[in-house]
């Protein structure tokens, strides 16, 4: 059922929009697809690769949960559960956070560093036979700007830092 009245116009997409949403969603299918099958012949995840890779940034290799949860766009209980999974590879370790006792640090181990090492040309080499070989140079500035635009926030996001508070 609908929350909003029948009153309400529905907007429809003409049809360049729809053409436009439907080929959106068939490329982030097409590179989503063939970036995890690569991924899952070296034995990692695409979330599992975010994980590693944004832990290996870090220092120390450690992140709060909830900061790594906020970098994925998970939730917190979501990454939790991914992490104990990590947790039981060894890829990770999960330490409690002084500052927050229902928080935790995520730290890469040194087995989780090196099947970072081990995936990551290959990891490469898979983005850009999927994504970056296909596209020209202009195509590549166009989706960055794209990508800009869709991330900042807009009336009723709730990533709007001036949203009405209630």
């Amino acid at each position: 059922m609908s929350t909003k009245s029948s009153s309400e116009a529905v907007r429809w997409l003409d049809p360049h929009q729809e053409r436009a949403w439907r080929a959106f969603l068939r490329v982030m299918v097409v590179v989503q697809t063939g970036t995890a099958r690569d991924l899952a012949v070296l034995g990692l995840s695409e979330p599992d690769y975010e994980v590693l890779s944004t832990l290996s940034e870090r220092p120390g290799h450690t992140s709060t949960l909830g900061e790594q949860a906020d970098k994925m766009g998970w939730s917190r209980s979501r990454l939790s559960r991914h992490a104990t999974r990590m947790a039981a590879r060894g890829l990770l370790k999960r330490t409690p956070d002084p500052n927050d006792g229902r928080g935790c640090f995520l730290v890469l181990t040194a087995q989780g560093l090196d099947a970072l090492k081990d995936a990551a040309p290959a990891h490469v080499e898979s983005v850009r036979r999927h994504f970056i070989d296909r596209l020209a140079p202009e195509d590549l500035v166009a989706i960055e700007q794209i990508a800009q635009k869709l991330k900042e926030p807009q009336a009723g996001d709730d990533r709007n830092p001036h949203r009405p508070t209630a």
